[in-house]
């Protein structure tokens, strides 16, 4: 036997147009669930990969690596926070000496290792101007970047769609409630003076 979820013949006397408003819309929102979602999250994916490819592209062009030379111990730096961790934890400040093609032999105090000693050589970041800055952003940071913002937009997607959803199953429970009641106070009377 064939059941029709939504069929017009098959409706009892119970159900309500604000059932029928409910079942159309859990419909609505599963087949908008399905199709936006996935949509949402592999358009937004490759629009933030994009980007940050785009921003890790000018950082290599702008930031080049040079072979250095620690010229004195790292400067005793205060202890690390329960916050830093990795290379952050170990690294302190030293002088350190590298040669430059066009303004020859060159120091600056940079980050080092904290137990690098003087004569241990040492790849400092610099960007144009010659200050010390950080790494480019690795490939692997900018697919992380790109796969968590398509993860929160489709994420967001799917709440927004689930919420609005809830929304009208809120409506549509106060409109039977609202019929029930009316209904009720009709039939009501008939029924509790049968027995007199």
């Amino acid at each position: 036997m064939r059941t029709r979820v939504l069929s017009r013949r098959r409706r009892g006397p119970l159900c309500r147009r604000s059932d029928v408003v409910e079942a159309w819309t859990a419909v609505a929102v599963a087949v908008l669930l399905c199709l936006t979602v996935p949509s949402a999250g592999i358009l937004t994916t490759r629009w933030a990969y994009e980007d940050a490819r785009a921003a890790a592209d000018q950082q290599r062009a702008e930031r080049h690596r040079v072979r250095a030379e620690v010229l004195e111990r790292p400067a005793r730096a205060r202890p690390p926070s329960e916050s830093e961790s990795g290379p952050e934890r170990r690294a302190s400040r030293a002088a350190v000496r590298w040669t430059d093609p066009d303004e020859g032999t060159r120091t600056a105090l940079v980050r080092v290792p904290a137990h690098a000693r003087p004569g241990d050589p040492v790849h400092v970041w610099l960007d144009s101007r010659g200050r010390e800055v950080l790494p480019p952003v690795d490939d692997a940071s900018v697919w992380q970047y790109g796969v968590g913002i398509g993860t929160l937009a489709g994420g967001s997607t799917a709440a927004v769609l689930l919420l609005a959803h809830r929304a009208v199953r809120r409506v549509a429970l106060r409109r039977r409630l609202g019929e029930w009641e009316r209904d009720w106070a009709r039939t009501g009377p008939l029924w509790t003076h049968r027995g007199v």
